[in-house]
């Protein structure tokens, strides 16, 4: 997966890829959960982890990405797959996604984050999805970012249950907390 990075002002902002054994340790630490489940796939970027999601066997995919451009990318690569019934492609920020998909009484078995590494997303989504009533009741919530960048051992419902490094990268794992 890509997502954007924050450039200095005036700079475009560039898609950062998520290394190949990072994506596959995200479905290793899925394992076993992703099969039948909603997945939402957070910061979708190019869409390859929520498409990496429909081919291991999710019901449905919400990819969520503010750039309406790489939306309709996404939208795009799917039809041409035949993959696009699965799919829902959603042309909006994080914070917008969520209280809509509250409202709409979607719930998410599993959603995954990875928002830009110098951004503060994490730091503002967590807690809001954590409150909005978005996640099913046997949910996990995988969030990528940067390792000098450690996440909060508890976020309202979420607490964490593992973390996992991969060089500067490390994949946070939350569940319920009981």
């Amino acid at each position: 997966m890509k997502t954007l990075e924050k450039g200095r002002a005036g700079q475009k902002q560039t898609l950062r890829p998520t290394l190949g054994k990072v994506r596959e340790s995200v479905f290793n630490i899925l394992m076993g959960r992703v099969d039948g489940s909603v997945f939402v796939d957070l910061y979708a970027g190019t869409g390859a982890v929520g498409m990496d999601a429909m081919s291991r066997g999710a019901k449905a995919v919400w990819f969520v990405e503010a750039d309406r451009k790489r939306a309709a990318e996404i939208k795009k690569l799917l039809e041409g797959c035949g993959c696009r019934p699965k799919a829902n492609i959603i042309a909006m920020d994080a914070e917008a996604f969520i209280k809509k998909a509250s409202k709409e009484n979607l719930r998410a078995d599993i959603v995954y984050l990875d928002p830009p590494y110098a951004s503060d997303e994490l730091e503002k989504v967590l807690p809001l999805l954590s409150g909005e009533g978005v996640l099913a009741d046997d949910f996990a919530v995988l969030a990528e970012h940067s390792t000098k960048k450690p996440q909060p051992d508890e976020a309202g419902i979420l607490k964490k249950k593992k973390s996992y490094r991969y060089g500067d990268t490390t994949l946070t794992l939350y569940g319920r907390k009981r």
